[in-house]
């Protein structure tokens, strides 16, 4: 399986932002997109999310047969905010996203334990604190099974010790064969990994 764009670009709010982008990624590999803001990371990891529109170029999935027949089909996306609602509990959450997704991969409780927040699944969304809020993000990425994670800032939010803990979550995700792009402006612990500098385009 490989994620492939070709001379990709995009904008937004009919602004180029960036153009004649390229990358390949195939199995157990991490490409991490750097560059200052405006430069258009999030931009890019939408479109390859299906979430906007490219202005330019294609991206694609190939090798993904039958069960991963495009990108949509195959991909996590993490974005700035968490995707949850805040009124229900953290198991309700984490059930919504696993029977939304399909694919189930870990339970509830493994998945809060592999984030360092077991036991607090009874409690609701809206109580707990940045960090925790983003480490339940993180465990929708476990719930259910998806080979390509899409991560945008994944870090944000999170203290030194749960950065640890969610780039070895990253590297156990590629020793099984899976792929990641991700957007940051932190050290992601993802040593081995691609890098792609994006440009000083202004959003």
């Amino acid at each position: 399986m490989r994620l492939i764009a070709e001379n990709l670009a995009g904008e937004r709010g009919g602004e180029p932002v960036f153009s004649d982008v390229s990358f390949a990624i195939g199995e157990g590999e991490g490409l991490v997109v750097t560059g200052p803001n405006g430069s258009g990371k999030s931009t890019l990891l939408r479109i390859v999310a299906g979430l906007l529109p490219a202005s330019g170029g294609l991206i694609r999935l190939d090798g993904g047969g039958e069960q991963w027949p495009d990108i949509a089909s195959a991909c996590h996306y993490l974005g700035h905010a968490n995707a949850m609602k805040t009124a229900l509990s953290v198991d309700e959450n984490l059930h919504f996203w696993q029977d939304f997704a399909g694919e189930p991969h870990l339970s509830i409780d493994e998945a809060l334990d592999m984030v360092g927040l077991p036991q607090i699944g009874h409690l609701p969304y809206g109580y707990l604190s940045t960090g925790q809020k983003r480490r339940i993000a993180i465990a929708r990425l476990l719930v259910s099974y998806r080979p390509v994670w899409l991560l945008d800032e994944p870090t944000a939010g999170l203290d030194k010790a749960s950065e640890g803990q969610f780039a070895a979550l990253m590297r156990a995700h590629l020793e099984d064969g899976g792929i990641i792009l991700a957007a940051t402006h932190l050290p992601l612990g993802l040593e081995g990994a691609k890098a792609l500098k994006m440009g000083e385009h202004r959003e």
